[in-house]
């Protein structure tokens, strides 16, 4: 049984595009926002399961006691629609290609409906939910990484920032000129490494885009200029770079000496993170995925 969140208001606790996966068993995956909410629809689910009903259905839940119907039982105020749907042996195809898509590392729109589950390799939407009826309604967004972070430098704070974004929707792309390093060796939590054999050639490797995002955290302050330079002109989302104050201040003003426009210079998120006194590379990990988030969900 499949639950999304086809949508929500409010302060939702769970918010739209939120999954979760009941089998029979009492198996799970996801979450459509926990709480007593949650028990409740993984009960229906197994109930539902064990009776062979396999209708969709669409269950509006306020998170408010006092409201007259649909209370989910919390109190967090807002409200969230739930649809449950029922996979069935006909559903096989769809499934089979949206495993493949998300092992190719590719992008596609799934459509929900109680049709059926729909996939089309390639395409992309907005998350979208429509409704006109119990038995007319849809709900489409797109399958597979939606943004995509490019690390340049492989050190110990990459490989901590590896594996907190890895547990998020990035696709991981890392980048060092260093052969045979040990902390490239150990990052199993990225998607492709490229060992390009100096930092200009990223003009080329790296393309702009509205859903990337940049972190520059290279061996030292030459390679950190280098870097930056080769992709400061590109737009991206986001774009950080590691270092101190002083550090910073310096390879700035350098560049904007040497004709680099200062109000693109000023974008950049330098020292990059949030400030959290960090000390170790997981927490400066931790301050950079916080200010990556902030960006992406502004």
């Amino acid at each position: 049984m499949l639950l999304y969140v086809a949508e929500s208001l409010g302060s939702s606790p769970g918010r739209q595009g939120f999954i979760m996966a009941v089998n029979a068993e009492a198996l799970m995956e996801g979450s459509i926002g926990g709480g007593i909410m949650e028990h409740k629809f993984i009960e229906m689910a197994k109930a539902r399961l064990a009776h062979q009903d396999s209708q969709a259905s669409i269950h509006k839940q306020v998170h408010n006691k006092i409201t007259a119907s649909h209370q989910s039982g919390m109190i967090c105020s807002g409200e969230q629609t739930i649809v449950m749907y029922s996979v069935q042996k006909k559903d096989t195809a769809a499934v089979d290609a949206i495993i493949k898509c998300l092992e190719q590392n590719n992008t596609g729109l799934l459509e929900l409906s109680p049709a059926g589950i729909y996939f089309t390799l390639g395409r992309n939407s907005k998350t979208c939910y429509t409704f006109t009826t119990s038995k007319d309604w849809k709900y489409t967004e797109t399958i597979g990484y939606k943004n995509h972070l490019f690390i340049i430098g492989a050190g110990h704070c990459a490989l901590a920032l590896s594996r907190i974004m890895h547990l998020m929707d990035f696709y991981i792309h890392l980048y060092d000129d260093r052969k045979d390093l040990k902390t490239v060796s150990e990052n199993k939590f990225v998607h492709a490494i490229t060992l390009p054999e100096d930092y200009r050639q990223l003009e080329d490797l790296i393309k702009p885009g509205e859903s990337h995002y940049v972190v520059i955290m290279t061996f030292g302050y030459r390679t950190d200029a280098i870097a930056l330079k080769a992709l400061i002109n590109k737009k991206f989302k986001y774009i950080g770079l590691l270092g101190s104050k002083a550090k910073i201040k310096k390879m700035l003003a350098d560049m904007q000496a040497e004709g680099f426009d200062a109000t693109v210079l000023q974008s950049i998120h330098a020292p990059v993170g949030i400030p959290i006194n960090s000390q170790t590379p997981e927490e400066v990990a931790i301050s950079i995925a916080a200010e990556i988030i902030k960006v992406k969900n502004a």
